[in-house]
């Protein structure tokens, strides 16, 4: 029996959303083994550097994590396979964990999707842009607006309101920047979806 393709197109952001889930359902314990955090990474839990993006501050940050992904599917989710969004998902979540641990030698723990969820977006936008979509320019333009805000300005008003915590915004660009270079790897590979 064959997985529908709307169900199909979906698998990468459940699969995202279940991690996230599973790890919410284990509250304060999981967040604490589980979150960037710089002495302990120090130390040589290095896993940190991956898992940080699965926890979360709590149940109002994970719902507005989960809704980000939803958006950034409807958006931009057809415009690379499931094999491809992995390989995205991959080379944002590194890119900013290396930009923490390497840039941001102050910052002392993060959690958290936002990092990701700015790199896919960028590398969806990117890849639409291949077959002239306006809205694709229309993303990428507000992103980098968005990017240059926050690190000028600060944190978008109401952002760490509405995420219960402080906003480290640097994770939005250093995930936008591996956003950048996964599209930049697939410009020429990968051909037009049928729908974009």
């Amino acid at each position: 029996m064959q997985i529908p393709r709307r169900v199909y197109d979906w698998q990468v952001p459940f699969a995202f959303a279940l991690v996230c889930l599973v790890t919410a359902a284990w509250r304060d314990p999981a967040r604490e083994l589980l979150r960037y955090d710089r002495l302990a990474t120090a130390d040589g839990e290095i896993w940190r550097l991956l898992t940080g993006h699965f926890v979360h501050l709590g149940l109002q940050h994970l719902l507005l994590n989960l809704a980000g992904l939803a958006l950034v599917w409807l958006l931009v989710g057809r415009r690379y396979g499931t094999k491809q969004w992995l390989y995205v998902a991959a080379i944002s979540i590194v890119a900013t964990g290396a930009g923490f641990w390497w840039l941001d030698t102050d910052l002392r723990w993060y959690v958290g999707l936002s990092g990701m969820l700015h790199g896919l977006l960028l590398a969806g936008a990117i890849q639409g842009i291949r077959w002239a979509r306006w809205e694709s320019v229309a993303i990428c333009v507000l992103v980098v607006a968005k990017l240059a805000f926050e690190q000028f300005v600060g944190p978008l008003p109401g952002s760490e309101v509405a995420a219960g915590g402080p906003v480290v915004v640097n994770a939005h660009l250093y995930g936008a920047v591996g956003g950048v270079l996964s599209a930049a790897v697939y410009w020429r590979s990968a051909r037009p979806p049928a729908y974009i």
